[in-house]
């Protein structure tokens, strides 16, 4: 017998199984060939196999874990977005009037109960920050030429000479002064009226120690007949800052301070600045 016929002879060999019941009935006999069970087990171990495979996919389901991801970025993105805008509109708020996330929710789509229309949110917010950047600029630039603008007085004291035609003290002649004469105690104070840089700081002829200040948006100021001065070229000032004290150096009849306001290239009349506050 060859090997061939061996092996058939054991896969259609027989296998009885006996089916006993409990109660006084024969005993049921079944012939079962080999093959079949052998088909069976196998055929079992190829389904629990297979069935692995699918919970296996199910639980990694890859185009559900990237969806997520997405809708997670969107959020993170837009929580971002939210935080600044609540930031700009708290800064600003009783300055200006913004469009409020009153306008936001009329937007949402009402057939779909909970769901934003998150390109049109992320626009409005983001027209809403550019808005607020723009508030912010000018508020800047406002500021600025705010602190540059002369304001107030330079020196406590009176005036003793305004500006424009007079008869000169000492000349006796009618001739145009172009700045403010305010009479003060020898060394006292003189403040500076605006921010701003010395562009000069010395002696200047007949009007004796003088102090020139660059305040930028064309606005220069001048203080002459200085005792002493007290802050030398590119120095930085600000408003109210001490940079001179009352003198009666260079062509002067007394104790004081000639005070010019030049606005672009021409001297302007400094009583409208001077009144726009006090030191």
């Amino acid at each position: 017998m060859n090997s061939l016929e061996k092996v058939y002879k054991v896969l259609f060999t027989p296998v009885t199984i006996m089916l006993v019941p409990h109660s006084c009935k024969d005993a049921l006999r079944l012939k079962i060939p080999t093959a079949l069970i052998l088909s069976v087990f196998i055929f079992s171990i190829i389904g629990l196999g297979y069935v692995f495979t699918l919970v296996d996919d199910a639980l990694q389901y890859k185009p559900t874990k990237e969806k997520l991801a997405y809708y997670q970025g969107q959020f993170a993105e837009l929580e971002s977005t939210i935080v600044s805008l609540d930031m700009a509109e708290k800064e600003f708020n009783g300055l200006f009037a913004l469009e409020t996330k009153e306008e936001v929710l009329e937007k949402m789509d009402d057939s779909d109960v909970g769901s934003i229309d998150m390109e049109f949110l992320r626009k409005k917010i983001n027209k809403t920050i550019d808005s607020v950047g723009e508030i912010r600029d000018y508020l800047s630039e406002a500021r600025d030429l705010y602190m540059a603008t002369p304001m107030g007085w330079p020196v406590k004291g009176w005036t003793s000479s305004k500006y424009g035609y007079r008869i000169h003290p000492t000349k006796k002649v009618r001739d145009f002064h172009t700045g403010l004469d305010i009479s003060a105690r020898p060394s006292t104070p003189i403040h500076a009226t605006a921010d701003g840089i010395v562009s000069f700081s010395g002696r200047s002829g007949a009007n004796g120690n003088l102090v020139a200040v660059e305040h930028g948006f064309g606005y220069t100021t001048y203080y002459a007949h200085n005792k002493k001065n007290l802050v030398k070229e590119g120095d930085i000032v600000e408003r109210g800052d001490v940079i001179a004290h009352v003198g009666s150096t260079g062509r002067s009849t007394g104790p004081h301070i000639h005070y010019e306001v030049w606005k672009g290239d021409r001297d302007v009349n400094p009583m409208p600045y001077v009144k726009g506050g006090d030191l």
